[in-house]
């Protein structure tokens, strides 16, 4: 329910629907750092978005050879539910980042499918929580930050953020300010160089053992959740391993996820499987799958171009119309049911049942 202040009462305000909804509209754009803006959308329809902190939307881009599909966290609190907010780092050559510095502005549409993911905080009474962040990677770890803070929900939070240098710590203030008022969050900035700000006061450098053991002393008693870089959140799974955190304990998000080849079969076990031919049109490629190999992992191993980011359903980055043949396919959420009736599918989840013709 909203409140209708013009006319004294209360009026229902409808609710985004993830299965039927994908028209934003931007309403704000904000520059944090000297290559991270921040980029606020509402429906156009006043509808009000149910999320979870941690969770992202599929964004469907608009590029000079057609539309670029890119997943951003949300960086907003889930408690301010009339619009949401994804915080983009500009990435040297990268095409969507920078057409979305370059040409989002108030009043842009796009469209978007979500909430997706599932980098959410354990509901469990009473677990502390170490959140971890390497560059933007603070997206959706700041919106657990600020629906905590929104919520007023006294949980224990150590959050570590690491970045390149003082400039490129992403929410700075707006941090500092939140450790002053939550009396159970404890902040530490871990900039790896001093780079434009020579006065730093605390330490630099990259996370390490003797680094987490000072900061975060009960760090075997969290639960840790971690975002960022790849090399990132490498160490930081080690690093936790190490110092006791157990394997369910540990939660990460990344949508840098290069797709991992599956293993190389056995002679005899190709022979054993059944191979089927899937044609790629607007590449005029034709390449042999296995019945046990996902589409995307074969198209990858190939040569073949196919955009793809997790690999395993969630994202739906490498969405593509099958234009003939069927595909046992186990998807994440990354696709919508009218979609599928649609005739898209998702390869990088997909496995052959016949001879295959995709669309791209």
């Amino acid at each position: 329910m909203g409140i209708d202040f013009a006319h004294g009462g209360m009026v229902a305000q409808h609710v985004w629907d993830p299965e039927h909804d994908e028209d934003l509209v931007c309403i704000d754009v904000h520059q944090e750092t000297h290559d991270v803006k921040s980029f606020t959308f509402a429906s156009p329809e006043g509808k009000r978005f149910d999320f979870d902190a941690g969770q992202y939307f599929l964004f469907d881009f608009p590029a000079e050879d057609g539309g670029e599909a890119r997943c951003y966290s949300i960086s907003s609190s889930p408690h301010r539910s009339n619009a949401f907010t994804v915080t983009v780092k500009r990435v040297p050559g990268g095409k969507v980042s920078n057409w979305l510095h370059n040409n989002m502005t108030n009043g842009t549409t796009v469209k978007a499918q979500g909430p997706l993911g599932h980098f959410v905080r354990p509901r469990r009474a009473g677990t502390k929580l170490l959140l971890l962040s390497g560059g933007s990677g603070i997206t959706p770890v700041m919106s657990i930050v600020r629906g905590l803070a929104d919520s007023c929900d006294p949980t224990d939070v150590v959050f570590v953020h690491a970045s390149r240098t003082p400039l490129d710590l992403i929410f700075r203030t707006e941090l500092s300010c939140l450790a002053l008022r939550m009396k159970e969050l404890r902040l530490h900035f871990l900039p790896e160089r001093v780079n434009g700000e020579p006065a730093w006061p605390g330490l630099t450098g990259r996370i390490t053992p003797e680094f987490m053991k000072l900061a975060v002393p009960d760090i075997a008693d969290r639960v840790v959740m971690c975002c960022g870089p790849a090399p990132f959140m490498a160490a930081a799974r080690s690093i936790s391993a190490d110092l006791g955190v157990p394997p369910g304990n540990y939660i990460e998000e990344s949508f840098d996820a290069a797709v991992i080849d599956e293993p190389g079969l056995l002679v005899e076990e190709v022979a054993a499987n059944k191979v089927f031919q899937v044609e790629f049109t607007k590449q005029s490629r034709k390449i042999d799958v296995s019945s046990e190999q996902t589409v995307l992992s074969a198209a990858k191993k190939s040569g073949a171009r196919l955009p793809s980011s997790c690999s395993n359903g969630v994202c739906g980055t490498c969405k593509s119309k099958l234009v003939s043949g069927s595909v046992e396919m186990n998807h994440n959420g990354g696709i919508r049911q009218r979609e599928i009736d649609a005739g898209m599918f998702l390869p990088c989840c997909s496995k052959p049942l016949s001879d295959l013709v995709v669309d791209r």
